[in-house]
């Protein structure tokens, strides 16, 4: 059983809320950590499962790669760069994202990054391997006191 509290997406709010994680998060690509740290932030938004942003300074950004160009604009956040995960000869294309300027709302996002769980080997919060969150769009993160149903699967771009 799990040490967090139960939360339900729908409990919370739009426009989202950006909030400390002090557990201890994890991500593991081609056999290589990428990131580990206790001072992660989550983005807490209606009918999303959590998306987790990283410190920089608890990522090997020698993994990471800038993406040219491709950013993407979030209506909360601002406007993201992506890098890709390069580990030996694997890729994984535009897995992770930052918002190097974010909006003053989301000011606490500088220096952070988040990425696709699903594209990683494995992600962990406190020990519970993540599932990613339906879909290509959203980097949401599923743990066992995460419920739903989740925006993100077939049919539910439109909620």
């Amino acid at each position: 059983m799990s040490e967090h509290p139960v939360e339900s997406v729908w409990d919370y709010p739009r426009p989202p809320a950006l909030v400390p994680f002090a557990g201890l998060v994890e991500v593991d690509v081609a056999g290589q950590s990428l990131a580990r740290t206790t001072s992660a932030l989550r983005v807490l938004e209606t009918s999303h499962p959590p998306t987790y942003y990283l410190p920089l300074a608890d990522v090997d950004t020698s993994l990471l790669r800038p993406v040219d160009g491709g950013r993407t604009i979030c209506e909360f956040k601002g406007v993201a760069s992506y890098f890709d995960v390069v580990v030996g000869d694997r890729v994984i294309s535009r897995a992770v994202w930052t918002y190097p300027d974010p909006t003053p709302a989301f000011a606490d996002l500088r220096g952070h990054v988040s990425l696709m769980p699903g594209l990683m080997d494995e992600c962990r919060v406190d020990g519970e391997v993540v599932v990613a969150q339906e879909g290509d769009f959203y980097g949401g993160w599923v743990t066992s006191w995460i419920t739903g149903p989740f925006k993100g699967g077939p049919g539910t771009r439109g909620w």
